[in-house]
């Protein structure tokens, strides 16, 4: 820290000093009133640009509101894509990179590791809901609900987990 002596950490930090001697003839040392070392810091204000862009997240993210009613109200009950063997096969391969990159990148200790880890538990949630919400009833559905279950939904939670965990740690 700039201008300070002795290595002090600033006003946040205490001292405790207190020398081998006094703790041993302390007679209440049961009863001592336990200091913390240090307080909690207050989380440092974000940047102008990082406020400017959560303000325009929230609003772009307020305006789907309005977009969201009008496709529940006007789309069809059924449609067919063209595509759409491509669609799901590629949101799979999506998957599958995304479990080999947080693995990989978990197993030598990257911390970037969190990233691929939200991105594939996004993908999974997005599959088991896409999944069951789009199979035909009766033994579709059934699959559907087995696999989000008993895989999608699991390594989602992992994935997100691993996330977390990584963000929470110090740098």
């Amino acid at each position: 820290m700039k201008g300070r002596a002795g290595g002090e950490r600033g006003k946040t930090m205490r001292q405790l000093d207190l020398c081998d001697e006094e703790v041993a003839s302390a007679e209440d040392f049961d009863r001592a009133e336990i200091i913390p070392l240090h307080e909690e810091a207050e989380e440092p204000r974000p940047a102008r640009g990082m406020r400017r862009a959560g303000g325009l997240l929230v609003a772009c993210g307020l305006a789907l509101q309005p977009w969201l009613y009008v496709l529940a109200t006007g789309l069809p009950a059924t449609a067919t894509a063209a595509h759409w063997p491509v669609a799901w096969v590629g949101l799979d391969a999506l998957e599958a990179l995304g479990l080999i990159a947080t693995g990989l990148l978990a197993a030598r200790g990257d911390r970037r590791h969190a990233l691929a880890a939200a991105a594939t538990a996004t993908l999974l949630a997005v599959d088991a809901w896409f999944d069951t919400t789009t199979a035909a009833p009766g033994g579709d559905f059934a699959t559907a609900v087995a696999m989000a279950l008993g895989a999608e939904l699991p390594l989602a939670a992992l994935c997100g987990r691993l996330a977390l965990r990584a963000l929470s740690r110090p740098a």
